[in-house]
């Protein structure tokens, strides 16, 4: 049995499976590289008394057994009663708004866009059970292992089965298409398809044209719950509160150089400064690619892996903005401030983006994720001011030519630019900004490729397939070692049910 654990990474999965293993008994360390807990999800100052609440604007996804079994609430994780309101505006003043999950408006909308976005999501609620029930059990095998496995493939079976012939068949047609095609069924209004499209879209290498991405945008839907007040560092705040409750030792600050190994199995780490922890079994959260090709030895995996591992795609198409702003934030067309907007007027805008990184190219026209996380949460600038954070996608990793400080004035010109648009004053009142290229998100937060969910969300790295079928359980074929991280089943977004499901199933549960 697995008694001292060492987890790699102070991101949100490995506080997760840090609290989850210490409160089943385990003796656990967690040793984190940068200076601050939370990873992608962690509240850094980036301008004197202006904070950023993580990288990921999303805190929806958490997952609700992860909150109940870590008892996060009662270590200070507050829910919003009900979702923010997302906003897509237009230079015109024209806006799409859409209020929680199930309500849109706008003067535009038709009564039939209004009457198709409703059917729409009801067609998503009729599949969202089955949904997340692949998200929050381990990955399904199709070489079950044993009679648990047979059972697990059987529970999923029939909880297919129990969707009904019609949903059923809807669920399978659905999965590969293109989303483009998907909404299209339902809506005719621009911006109202492209602001449900977007988020599914972001820190993807998926156009609104590509197959499999309709999979993508009903992840995202059917598992979007209730955010927490504060955004991903509230998150990231309960979670180190709920480990160290439950007796984990958390260390910042401690970059692990390589994974150590005796007779064939993991018997600690190496850490940067040359001191050497010993452990039954380390759980890496980091990327895939950085655990098996960097952080062990030559060799130590086995070599069909290790290729395999090296094509494992992790393209990264994301650069992150961040500004503090003196004064309100409203957008045009919307006389009440939102947390949160995307900038983008139609579906083809995405296509046409997506279409130049392709070409190692920066996109004149950026699809723009837009935070204004002082809404909700005024303690993260002074008063009167605000932070606004931005995910721009897509810029490449690999930009022809490279990155340098020429170079990226590029994005950054063509972010404001748009920006300006949809918020007309607000270069004038911009006090400070901080740019982010995929390169320094590699750098930074030490995402490989600078891909912002470890690796790219596509049909084929998804379920069992993420980030291998050898790996989709979290044990790997080295006997100690065990991988999470949002580039394991079930995949990108906040929601720490990797960490979860890793931790469980080190200590025999399912």
């Amino acid at each position: 049995m697995v008694r001292h654990v060492i987890i790699i990474g102070g991101g949100h999965d490995g506080l997760a499976a840090a609290a989850t293993l210490a409160g089943a008994g385990r003796s656990v360390v967690l040793l984190e590289a940068r200076d601050v807990f939370g990873g992608r999800a962690a509240r850094e100052e980036f301008h004197p008394g202006f904070f950023s609440p993580g990288l990921l604007h999303d805190s929806a996804g958490l997952r609700p057994a992860l909150i109940d079994e870590l008892r996060l609430v009662d270590h200070g994780l507050d829910l919003l009663d009900h979702e923010p309101h997302v906003l897509a505006p237009a230079s015109d003043g024209s806006a799409v708004l859409r209020k929680g999950h199930d309500t849109v408006t706008g003067e535009n909308l038709s009564p039939t866009d209004q009457q198709g976005f409703e059917d729409w999501r009801n067609a998503v609620l009729r599949l969202t059970p089955f949904v997340r029930r692949l998200v929050d059990s381990p990955a399904p095998q199709t070489e079950p292992a044993g009679l648990a496995d047979l059972w697990e493939l059987a529970r999923t079976g029939l909880a297919m089965r129990k969707l009904g012939q019609r949903t059923m068949t809807e669920l399978l047609r659905v999965g590969p298409m293109c989303l483009h095609d998907w909404l299209d069924e339902s809506m005719e209004h621009d911006r109202l398809k492209a602001l449900l499209a977007a988020p599914a879209l972001g820190g993807t290498w998926l156009g609104s044209w590509s197959v499999g991405s309709a999979a993508l945008l009903l992840l995202r839907e059917a598992t979007a719950e209730r955010s927490a007040r504060g955004g991903p560092a509230a998150v990231t705040a309960a979670l180190v509160t709920a480990a160290r409750a439950a007796g984990a030792t958390l260390r910042s600050g401690t970059r692990v150089q390589r994974v150590l190994f005796s007779e064939d199995r993991v018997v600690g780490v190496e850490l940067s400064t040359g001191e050497v922890l010993n452990g039954d079994a380390v759980l890496s959260t980091a990327s895939p690619r950085q655990t098996l090709l960097e952080l062990l030895g030559r060799g130590e995996a086995p070599a069909p892996l290790t290729r395999r591992m090296s094509r494992w795609r992790v393209r990264g198409t994301t650069a992150a903005l961040r500004l503090a702003v003196n004064g309100p934030v409203l957008f045009a067309g919307h006389d009440q401030p939102v947390p949160r907007a995307h900038v983008v007027d139609s579906l083809d805008d995405i296509e046409r983006a997506v279409d130049a990184v392709k070409y190692d190219q920066v996109s004149e026209r950026l699809l723009l994720d837009v935070s204004v996380p002082t809404v909700l949460d005024p303690t993260l600038a002074p008063n009167g001011q605000h932070v606004v954070t931005v995910l721009a996608s897509f810029v490449p990793h690999a930009l022809r030519g490279g990155w340098g400080e020429e170079q990226e004035q590029q994005p950054l010109r063509q972010i404001l630019g748009t920006l300006a648009t949809v918020l007309p004053d607000i270069e004038g009142r911009i006090a400070a900004h901080e740019l982010l290229t995929p390169v320094d998100l590699e750098e930074r937060y030490g995402l490989t490729g600078g891909q912002l969910h470890h690796g790219e969300p596509a049909l084929d790295q998804l379920l069992h397939m993420r980030p291998d079928p050898e790996l989709s359980r979290n044990a790997s074929p080295i006997t100690g070692l065990w991988l999470a991280g949002a580039g394991c089943h079930p995949g990108p977004g906040l929601c720490g049910a990797s960490g979860r499901l890793a931790a469980r199933a080190m200590i025999g549960k399912r």
